[in-house]
């Protein structure tokens, strides 16, 4: 009787659960199905851009999915950016505030965001800024506005940039677990932490020559919006003349030190709102849903515009990884769309799989035999993902885009010198001369080095002639911009490795152009999981998410990253056409 009643507990329970949420599911569709109406947006409004997830050039939300946006882990900067377009035209909005601290998002994220605002401003709109603390990009990106206000308690970090590679040569003499590398290039440095413990002369030169690029980019943007000379704008950095809040005011970094309360007053104040009444504020996430209705380019002509975003992995691919099957479908639905005329690719990604990556070139080679094709690079198009960017018709970059890295490069985890400390032998047994090629507990042999260095060879130089053929320049010219290179994307407008600077609209404008179209729609792929199984395979997987997290905690974030970064480089399968070093600029 006793297991009977317990049974009877337990399915009653479950199905009390599952009733529970089932009910919460149709609470969210009738809610999420009147979110346009609940989007109140009252006359003489500010638009609040306050940015609190990682953002993502797409994150492919369907506005017919009634649960989109409700579980999203990105914002998608696509969205954000037709918000400020839409508002710039919507007399309902007549300011915005940027109040927000600690971006997630990259450099050229950010500048493109910034260059939204400063259109929205040509409309005689204005842009404010508050901030309790501004790291170098939140600054950056606050520097667009007409005034910018940090809190008197505050602080600010404006010291130029750096970056830091960490070596792992000695942790792997200590612990016997090390990987064996095979690379063509001097540049190539992705496996450079693990064969020395001091970063090369080459590397340190590629390293530095990208950061001032960046910097001299972030310089001559805010020089612009504050009317501070760029000399003088590097003294403030080599002195720190922006470390405390007063010396930020007396630097001209900000406009003035308030409290949060006071700020609103002033923008009460700019918009003629009577002390006493509210501010009419309107969170960008409920703007997003009445932007996503409106300002949209039509057409019965379309331009497809691929979003390629993440690591190149061999497999399906997601929302976070580049993979064949998702993008060559995406790349094939456009080509073989009667409506399409042109395809954008908008790329941004380290690189990845040089397979993946070759096998993703050759359908955009189909695509672009039948429709004008257009690269736009995000935050990187490096190494493999510059390998799929380099056969359009034309490509843009942002000034701030990491781009180049072409070179390959090959690494295999071995265990010998831990295996032989704690007492471990392996033996192997096989059919033929070179049937046993490789083990993980034997040291590599010659032959297999070689044979692997053969394909790492073959593969350089297949990657050297797309370029070649892509750039319209000589092996050899390729060859001398090669070697694992990485470029600002000042840079590789410069060397030719890119052909203008500009935004994804501007990639698509010139799409159109060469489409001779007028007007036109825009469709946008891949189509991702929808919102609510994508819920369900977080809920799937949130024991996993919850050991990660805890790992996090317990060794701090920094030991953290370091563990992911050998983890990353112990799982990567094949050649690889990849960012010549983890990109951790400060």
């Amino acid at each position: 009787m006793k297991f009977l009643r317990n049974l009877l507990a337990a399915i009653l329970g479950c199905l009390i659960a599952f009733g529970i949420i089932f009910v919460m599911f149709l609470i969210f569709i009738s809610l999420v199905g009147n979110a346009e109406e609940t989007v109140s947006v009252k006359s003489n409004s500010v638009l609040e851009l306050q940015l609190q997830l990682p953002v993502k050039d797409y994150v492919g939300s369907d506005a017919s999915d009634p649960l989109a946006g409700l579980f999203e882990k990105f914002q998608g900067l696509d969205e954000i950016l037709q918000a400020i377009e839409v508002a710039k035209e919507d007399d309902d909005i007549q300011a915005i505030s940027i109040n927000n601290n600690f971006l997630m998002m990259g450099l050229a994220q950010t500048q493109a965001l910034r260059k939204a605002l400063d259109n929205f401003k040509e409309s005689g709109k204005s842009v404010y800024a508050y901030g309790d603390f501004y790291m170098q990009k939140d600054y950056y990106l606050a520097s667009v506005a007409d005034a910018i206000y940090l809190n008197p308690v505050g602080g600010m970090d404006f010291k130029g940039l750096f970056s830091e590679v960490l070596f792992f040569k000695d942790l792997q003499e200590k612990t016997g677990v090390k990987m064996e590398v095979i690379r063509h290039g001097k540049y190539k440095s992705a496996v450079e932490p693990f064969l020395s413990n001091e970063m090369s002369e080459e590397n340190r030169r590629q390293i530095s020559e990208l950061i001032h690029s960046l910097w001299n980019t972030m310089v001559n943007d805010i020089s612009k919006g504050r009317g501070i000379g760029t000399a003088d704008l590097n003294t403030i950095a080599d002195t720190l003349g922006g470390r405390t809040p007063e010396y930020a005011k007396a630097s001209g970094l900000v406009d003035d030190l308030l409290f949060y309360d006071e700020y609103e007053r002033k923008l009460k104040e700019a918009l003629d709102i009577d002390e006493q009444e509210d501010l009419n504020k309107v969170r960008l996430e409920d703007y997003v849903i009445r932007s996503n209705r409106k300002g949209r380019k039509s057409g019965k002509d379309k331009i497809a515009v691929v979003f390629a975003q993440g690591e190149i992995l061999y497999g399906e691919g997601n929302q976070e990884t580049i993979g064949q099957g998702m993008i060559v479908k995406a790349i094939r639905k456009a080509k073989d769309d009667e409506d399409v005329k042109a395809i954008v690719l908008r790329v941004d990604s380290p690189g990845g799989s040089a397979l993946t990556s070759d096998i993703i070139w050759r359908e955009l080679e189909l695509a672009n035999a039948k429709k004008p094709l257009v690269v736009s690079m995000g935050n990187v198009a490096a190494s493999g993902g510059y390998y799929i960017a380099v056969g359009a018709d034309k490509i843009f970059a942002e000034p701030t885009t990491v781009t180049g890295s072409i070179g390959v490069f090959g690494t295999l985890p071995n265990v010998h010198g831990l295996a032989t400390d704690i007492g471990i032998n392996a033996e192997q047994v096989g059919t033929n001369k070179n049937s046993i090629d490789y083990s993980l507990f034997e040291p590599m042999t010659d032959t297999f080095r070689n044979t692997v260095q053969e394909g790492i060879e073959e593969v350089y130089e297949t990657f050297l002639e797309r370029v070649a053929e892509g750039r319209g320049i000589t092996v050899a010219k390729a060859d001398s911009l090669a070697q694992g290179r990485v470029w600002s994307g000042v840079d590789a407008e410069r060397l030719g490795l890119i052909d203008e600077l500009g935004t994804l609209d501007d990639a698509i404008a010139e799409a159109a152009r060469m489409a001779e179209l007028d007007t036109y729609g825009i469709r946008k792929y891949p189509k991702y999981k929808g919102a609510f199984e994508q819920l369900m395979e977080d809920l799937s997987g949130a024991s996993a998410q919850a050991k990660q997290q805890f790992i996090e905690e317990e060794v701090g974030t920094e030991t953290y990253q370091i563990m992911k970064q050998i983890k990353s480089a112990m799982e990567q399968k094949g050649i690889q056409a990849r960012m010549p070093f983890v990109l951790d600029i400060k």
